[in-house]
């Protein structure tokens, strides 16, 4: 019976945090594509950034509807969420985001995929050791400290990544990272008392049109509309919209380091859509690539092995059971 209950809440954390994982390793070759098909011109920030925003726009509103159908009704962003809707979109979209859509221009979408594998390491870290959410064990230690060999080791080389550490594209994408390791450990803490649909929702709008009206200010344009783009807009939209609002489910009724710790498998997905869908980058999947990813992936094992200890916890006022695996 234990090992059957053990079973069944493995399944119910691995499996939807890889799909999310999924949608999120897509994105890296699709926003690549997006500018493309929009004929956004790569090297002018503000049009990038004008792109970002209308993306996450289109995010808010794909989970408002998303709720709507799925029977919840129309979500009212509610006063006293209104601080916590504005710290995840700070966080969340608008610095984690605003600065992965100008890194990625200057990396490539391999490369980008790994370092962002990093932000289950500082998911880790900014939860446990400032949030205090939950302890910061030596297990998790070990996992994060393996974890970010390969993360680090994919910028010692030229081998199917791009040689060395650029600022305007690996150290951008790196500060995103650090901001999403922020907006995950406050999702979680607001989660307690919000919505995470209504967060999601919120948050998505508010900085899609922070994001947006910065873009216009700076002279972003975005002209070129086609059927495609429009397609690989929503596409776009649809995987915040999808991948985030369960993620924050998760992160709401797991432990933070149970969940974050899937993020290592970001940039397998990465990697495999990036080479399928951006045959003409440079970015071969070399020996060295390849043990960056077993690298990331270990974490995955290293922190989940932590036996078949049960133990109790209090989530929301109920007694809910975590089971250690």
């Amino acid at each position: 019976m234990e090992k059957s209950v053990k079973k069944e809440s493995f399944l119910a954390i691995a499996l939807p945090a890889m799909l999310c994982c999924a949608l999120w390793g897509s994105a890296f070759p699709c926003i690549k594509i997006g500018y493309r098909l929009f004929e956004i011109n790569s090297a002018n920030t503000a049009d990038v950034i004008l792109f970002a925003g209308m993306r996450f726009i289109v995010s808010g509103l794909l989970v408002l509807l998303i709720a709507f159908i799925g029977g919840n009704g129309f979500i009212k962003l509610k006063k006293d969420a209104v601080g916590s809707v504005l710290i995840v979109s700070m966080f969340q979209t608008i610095l984690q985001y605003g600065f992965f859509y100008i890194g990625l221009v200057h990396t490539t979408g391999v490369k980008a995929s790994i370092i962002t594998g990093s932000n289950v390491f500082f998911v880790i870290l900014i939860s446990s050791l400032l949030f205090k959410e939950e302890k910061f064990t030596l297990k998790k230690f070990i996992g994060v400290a393996v974890g970010f060999v390969g993360v680090v080791l994919v910028n010692l080389t030229s081998d199917g990544s791009g040689a060395g550490l650029t600022l305007n594209g690996d150290g951008f994408v790196l500060i995103a990272a650090i901001s999403y390791g922020f907006s995950s450990a406050c999702l979680k803490k607001f989660s307690a008392k919000h919505s995470t649909l209504m967060l999601s929702a919120y948050q998505f709008l508010f900085g899609g049109i922070i994001l947006s009206l910065f873009g216009l200010m700076l002279g972003g344009r975005v002209m070129h509309y086609t059927f495609s783009g429009i397609m690989m807009l929503l596409y776009l939209g649809f995987i915040s919209a999808a991948a985030y609002s369960l993620w924050g489910k998760l992160l709401a009724s797991h432990e933070v380091s149970k969940v974050a710790v899937y993020g290592f498998t970001n940039p397998v997905f990465g990697v495999i859509f990036s080479r399928i869908l951006l045959p003409d980058e440079n970015s071969a999947l070399g020996l060295t690539v390849i043990l960056a990813l077993a690298l990331v992936c270990t974490g995955i094992f290293i922190i989940n092995s932590n036996g078949n200890e049960i133990r109790k916890r209090r989530l929301n006022g109920k007694n809910t059971i975590f089971y250690k695996y």
